[in-house]
Formats: C-alpha cells, structure tokens, sequence
C-alpha cells in the first residue's frame, strides 16, 4: 500500500519552509521516543481497510497483522498501543502532522517516501499483482491498455498505473476494490498479491492473476518521523527480536496461514 508524489513533495516542501524559519542557535529536538514513554503509548495508523492486514471486525475493532504486530513491538518497548485508522492517500501527511506516531499499515518501502520519513523493517515482502475475473482475456500487462483498472487511491499501484497510461478508477481500499471487480465495473484490479489473493479466497471469488513482470519484490516498513534514531532503534530491535524467537512466525501463521518475511 502507500502514497501519491504529489503529497509526498508537499510534504517535502512544507518541511523545506518549517527548516528554513529555524535559526542556527534552535535547540535539538529530543529523540519521541522519551516522549513516548512518558505518555505510555503509541498511536499507529492504518486504513483499517486492508484485510487481512488490517480490518475492522464485527465487534468494530481494527484487527489483522498490522496492528498485531505494531502492539507486539510497542509491548517489547514497554508501551501501550491505540489504532488511529485514517484515509491511505493523507496517511504520511498525518504522520508529519503529528496526529500518530507511526503507520503500521502495509507500506511500501520507497525511496520517494524515504525522503520524508523514516523507516523501520521491512516485516514483510510482497510484489505488484493484476487480478481479472476467469475468462477475461487479459493475461499481460498489454492487455490492459484498453480495460478499465481498479487501484487504490494513495497506493504506489495507483502511480504505477497512471504513468503506463491506463484507463484507472481508484477505490478507498481492498473491499471495495474486489467488489468493483466482481460486478464488472473494472475489468482489472492492481494490489499487492497477498492481500488480494486472501481476501479473494476468503469471499470465495474465483479470479485469474498475474504478477507485473517489471517490478521486483518489495518490502513492507513501519514509517516513523525523520531524526528520532532512538526510537527507530528500539522498534528494529523488537521486530528483529520477534522474527528470532517465532512470535512473528505465529502472528503471520495466524492471519496470513504462513511466514511472509
């Protein structure tokens, strides 16, 4: 999952201006992770639309393998967590706004992000995938030059499919997304494929996919406000910790049905 260029240069621009009013005499800012502590708890956010990932149940709480494994993190540095969903395309403007701590979302690692944020993972790896309805006829990426695309709107997936110059409607996330598909009101959807194969699987839709042949695996990170290097440390060395001792293991078998680092 992730989010659009254009929000992510006014993010840069915006930090641009902030860093310019500051005088050289500006007293460093200390490290959120003392603030954190102080306050006992973690704010992460996410969709709360990216099931298995992340999802709200029918007793309307936001569960799957995000927020597991953001609570898992946050407990092994002695905090508290609470769940903050909010819209994929504002998520990262959020984040510089103060409004959570981190996204614990699904969030593709990029180095335009990385110019805004920082990183902690990845904790996990997925790739780019086309999902079709069986009998389509569209079984490469020239097919799709005619068809009409389904993305996410925000997602790295949506910029993918603008710059190749297909015909995209964009969707608040996955539900809607398959929803779109299954009705024949797009002829394709684009997603990472373990989310869309779950969520597929789960509502017993039958579907064709391929894999984008032009994109490399990619890897899934927890985003943090830049120059906070203590509190990007200790998230790293819970994940590394949980990924050692088989929690990671047992929180992915639970949601996922298997390890996906």
């Amino acid at each position: 999952m992730t989010t659009r260029r254009s929000l992510l240069k006014s993010a840069v621009a915006a930090g641009s201006f902030v860093l310019a009013g500051l005088t050289l005499t500006a007293p460093v800012a200390a490290d959120e992770l003392e603030t954190l502590k102080e306050k006992g708890k973690v704010r992460i956010a996410m969709s709360g639309a990216y099931p298995p990932f992340n999802f709200v149940n029918d007793q309307n709480e936001v569960v799957g393998f995000d927020p597991a494994i953001g609570a898992e993190i946050n407990k092994r540095i002695g905090l508290e967590t609470e769940i903050v969903t909010t819209a994929w395309d504002g998520i990262i403007g959020g984040l510089l706004a103060k409004k959570y701590d981190a996204i614990v979302g699904s969030m593709t690692i990029t180095d335009e992000r990385a110019e805004v944020v920082d990183f902690v993972g990845p904790y996990y790896t997925t790739r780019r995938a086309i999902f079709t309805k069986p009998g389509s006829g569209i079984t490469s990426l020239d097919d799709l030059e005619d068809a009409k695309v389904g993305v996410t709107l925000g997602e790295t997936h949506e910029e993918w499919a603008k710059e190749k110059g297909y015909k995209v409607r964009t969707y608040k996330g996955l539900p809607e997304l398959i929803m779109e598909l299954e009705n024949g009101r797009v002829d394709a959807i684009v997603n990472d494929s373990i989310a869309a194969i779950l969520a597929l699987k789960e509502n017993g839709y039958e579907y064709e996919m391929f894999d984008d042949p032009e994109s490399e695996p990619f890897g899934a990170g927890i985003a943090i406000r830049k120059d906070n290097p203590d509190l990007k440390a200790a998230m790293q060395a819970a994940l590394d910790a949980m990924m050692e001792d088989g929690t990671y293991t047992a929180i992915a078998e639970e949601w996922i049905g298997e390890d996906i680092r």
